[in-house]
């Protein structure tokens, strides 16, 4: 099968490497560089522009930072839209929006082109291992279509229902993955303040009520470790958990504690940068307690 791959970041370039195994891949890359690399690596068609990358694709894969990124590559005399033929199919495994998906399904579906959101969830290493979670969105014979595509970088697939849902679902996890990491750094720095053996608390905790991948994974890796490695933007977690504020607005529910959870990671990407990742808000909270968390 002809398919085309937008985006080649820590997440998508893996998930581009499987494909190329299996299908005759294109591959295109804002940085060009990057792009180049990956071509010569895998054995893959180096596109110029997305429209280029869109010319003869059966399938369209975008994997950009923002929903903002696939509509501007859609556009304009370099944009893939007046490419895509009919019957292509984009599946977008951006974090994206639920209404700019909506927006881009009604936009493609006036050319014949079929449009599903597809999100991932489970970092670089998950992406390498072909284990991804995927949260598709879409109509059903789109889903079908794209299975036997998004089975080769992902493990659980799930279909939540139409256009949206996917990127709805992602959304509302990374809010819960943001909660769950500024809470388990408050209550670290509590226990490291009151004298308590945080190696021996951690175990304790997650083997009790209170645990949760922040506490079982990457607090215990990344942070009592010292070794603070660089796999997601801060910056981009931000804007994950402003959509799924976005849609409690929209869909009128009450969200207190999304709401703060947005409001510290703004803080922290005003204080730390654009490259920080995403934990190092943990930093912000050891500083202003006065301590390191560390084993």
């Amino acid at each position: 099968m002809k398919i085309s791959f937008l985006g080649l970041g820590a997440i998508g370039t893996p998930m581009a490497a499987h494909l190329a195994r299996a299908h005759e891949l294109t591959v295109w890359n804002r940085t060009t560089e990057r792009a180049r690399v990956f071509s010569e690596q895998h054995s893959a068609r180096l596109a110029e522009t997305p429209r280029d990358a869109a010319g003869g694709a059966e399938i369209v894969i975008t994997c950009l930072p923002t929903s903002r990124e696939v509509e501007s590559v859609l556009e304009g005399p370099d944009g893939m839209e007046t490419a895509l033929a009919r019957g292509t199919l984009l599946v977008d495994c951006t974090s994206g929006d639920p209404a700019s998906s909506r927006r881009i399904a009604a936009r493609l579906d006036t050319r014949g082109v079929g449009f599903i959101d597809a999100p991932v969830s489970g970092g670089t290493d998950g992406a390498v291992a072909a284990a991804l979670t995927v949260m598709v969105g879409g109509e059903a014979p789109d889903v079908e279509r794209a299975m036997p595509i998004l089975a080769l970088f992902g493990k659980r697939i799930e279909h939540l229902g139409p256009v949206g849902a996917g990127h709805a679902t992602k959304a509302i996890n990374n809010a819960l993955l943001a909660v769950n990491i500024a809470a388990v750094g408050e209550g670290a720095a509590a226990l490291a303040r009151a004298g308590v053996n945080l190696e021996k608390a951690f175990a304790v905790l997650n083997a009790s009520s209170g645990r949760s991948f922040v506490s079982e994974k990457l607090v215990p890796e990344r942070v009592l470790t010292g070794l603070w490695p660089r796999t997601f933007r801060l910056a981009l977690l931000e804007k994950d958990v402003g959509i799924a504020c976005a849609m409690l607005d929209e869909l009128n529910v009450d969200g207190p504690l999304i709401e703060l959870a947005r409001e510290l990671f703004r803080q922290a990407r005003l204080e730390l940068g654009e490259s920080a990742d995403y934990l190092e808000i943990i930093k912000l909270i050891e500083q202003q307690a006065g301590v390191e968390l560390r084993t």
